[in-house]
């Protein structure tokens, strides 16, 4: 892990952030808002070290409720939850795996939500919560896995563009003399 992957990290939550509270038209099409920082959780959980898995939480939960109707800070525990479980889990994962990403980020945008409404019940909040809530949640869920490669595809691009390389060992030591002839 590099420095660039993690400023992009940093700048991508942010981004992402950003382009869910102004862009009306996907939740008018679909009738639900979507999160995306959920998966990218999930990539932070798969190849990143928790001081990174942290601060990924950490701005992203707060930049989201600094433009959502949430009281600040709610949204941080159920995202480095997300992230702390599958960075536990990280050596049973199939990280290459387009579907474990795609079932991955499904589980993840759908757990967080959850997580989020029952923080605000346990904190004396009255979210508004109906039937039209199940489907922007199935909505979110299928978003966010849907999203999970494409984090995936992004930033293994940009390791490749950045990040030096590892050279495959060689078999043979360099300091191992090589005797030629019949004995």
């Amino acid at each position: 892990m590099n420095y660039v992957t993690t400023t992009a990290l940093v700048f991508l939550a942010y981004l992402v952030v950003f382009f869910q509270s102004c862009q009306h038209g996907v939740r008018e099409l679909c009738g639900a808002q979507i999160d995306l920082l959920p998966s990218l959780m999930v990539y932070c959980g798969l190849s990143t070290s928790w001081p990174v898995l942290s601060i990924v939480a950490v701005l992203g939960g707060l930049c989201y409720d600094a433009l959502s109707a949430n009281p600040l800070g709610i949204t941080i525990l159920p995202l480095f939850l997300v992230g702390f479980v599958v960075h536990w889990n990280r050596e049973l994962i199939l990280r290459e795996q387009r579907y474990a990403q795609f079932v991955l980020g499904c589980l993840a945008s759908a757990m967080a939500p959850l997580l989020t409404v029952l923080l605000l019940f346990g904190g004396g909040y009255k979210p508004s919560i109906g039937w039209g809530s199940l489907w922007q949640w199935l909505v979110m869920a299928w978003v966010g896995g849907a999203f999970s490669p494409v984090f995936f595809w992004l930033f293994d691009r940009l390791n490749r563009a950045f990040a030096y390389q590892r050279l495959p060992e060689s078999s043979f030591r360099l300091d191992r003399e090589i005797k030629r002839g019949r004995f």
